[in-house]
């Protein structure tokens, strides 16, 4: 068997309007907004990256942006919800500052220990913020661009999948390297061998089928050592009747993409460190692979320009008068060749 992982490296959903993800999650959430670059299947849409200083992984919220998508519906199979870890004691800061924010929060709950508040950001994507138990501890590379560091999220706490065969998803977390940890009348968690970004939550409550599209997570990815790795899993999974991708040049690390029994899309990514670049202010600048520098001028000129937020100003939106070409109805299931990082 190929080396287990020690937890997820990092999240994907899909949004609308690039700028008002921005916004939330570096404006709002104070992520560091660590790199736009774009969806590598579709070169005139953005992919946009959050996370810590250095946008290490177990941090890392990535969005693409489709402005023209039609809006998706969360429902099986789907990763459900992606929960960010902030210290204890900083709910009432985070229900205050969401509130500010005009984010309606859904709801707050104990859960295996933790306290939990939900909220969806603009796009109607599931978040969550809960306790981590680091009431006084600072992560190595904390971003508090524009959070106070008593409160900031720490990084990705883990996320819930809606499984159309939950035994099945379990099976291959188990293969994975999680394990069985506790269980409640709706949840199932299963936990990695990580300090940051190794709980995963199977859920089995009532849900419809899901649509992709804005407001949808697309994928979770999970971390292996190197590009070696990702080969003996591929042989792993493709031995085993999984359907997998071969394995892909990310440019910021390489990662091969596998479709569980349960429908979940799991990428396995290579653990090369943060994705933020040497760029003197990284995520104001759009970073194309050397692949896609020859079509700089014609994305340029289909993407909007981005306000990065400052300090917790959300800026104001430079004026453009590109507009991103309509994109295909996202509506369906991709197949895992091709999905992006």
């Amino acid at each position: 068997m190929p080396a287990t992982t020690p937890g997820i490296h990092h999240v994907t959903g899909i949004v609308g309007d690039a700028q008002t993800a921005v916004d939330c999650y570096a404006g709002t959430l104070g992520l560091r907004f660590a790199k736009q670059t774009v969806n590598f299947e579709d070169v005139l849409q953005h992919h946009l990256y959050f996370g810590d200083t250095a946008g290490s992984p177990g941090t890392v919220f990535t969005a693409f942006a489709d402005p023209h998508g039609i809006d998706g519906r969360v429902g099986k199979p789907q990763v459900e919800t992606v929960t960010f870890a902030v210290p204890d004691g900083s709910m009432a800061f985070w229900t205050e500052r969401l509130a500010e924010a005009s984010i309606t929060v859904q709801g707050t709950e104990e859960r295996f220990g933790e306290r939990v508040l939900r909220f969806r950001d603009p796009a109607g994507t599931h978040v969550e913020l809960a306790t981590d138990g680091q009431s006084s501890a600072t992560a190595p590379d904390l971003w508090t661009g524009s959070v106070p560091e008593h409160a900031a999220i720490r990084g990705i706490a883990g996320v819930s999948l809606l499984s159309v065969n939950p035994f099945a998803t379990a099976a291959v977390l188990e293969t994975l390297g999680f394990e069985y940890e506790h269980e409640s009348d709706e949840r199932v968690r299963y936990r990695a061998d990580g300090d940051l970004a190794a709980a995963v939550d199977i859920v089995h409550h009532e849900a419809e089928f899901g649509r992709e599209g804005p407001g949808t997570l697309h994928h979770v990815a999970v971390r292996v050592d190197d590009e070696d790795d990702l080969h003996e899993w591929r042989e792993y999974f493709d031995d085993n009747g999984y359907d997998v991708s071969r394995v892909k040049d990310r440019h910021f690390f390489h990662s091969l993409y596998v479709r569980e029994p349960g429908g979940i899309l799991v990428e396995l990514a290579t653990d090369t460190g943060g994705v933020v670049s040497d760029h003197p202010t990284p995520g104001t600048a759009l970073e194309l692979p050397p692949f896609f520098e020859s079509d700089r001028d014609l994305v340029e000129s289909q993407l909007p320009e981005l306000a990065v937020p400052d300090d917790g100003s959300t800026g104001t939106r430079p004026s453009t008068d590109a507009q991103s070409p309509p994109s295909t109805d996202p509506g369906t299931q991709s197949s895992t060749e091709d999905d992006d990082a």
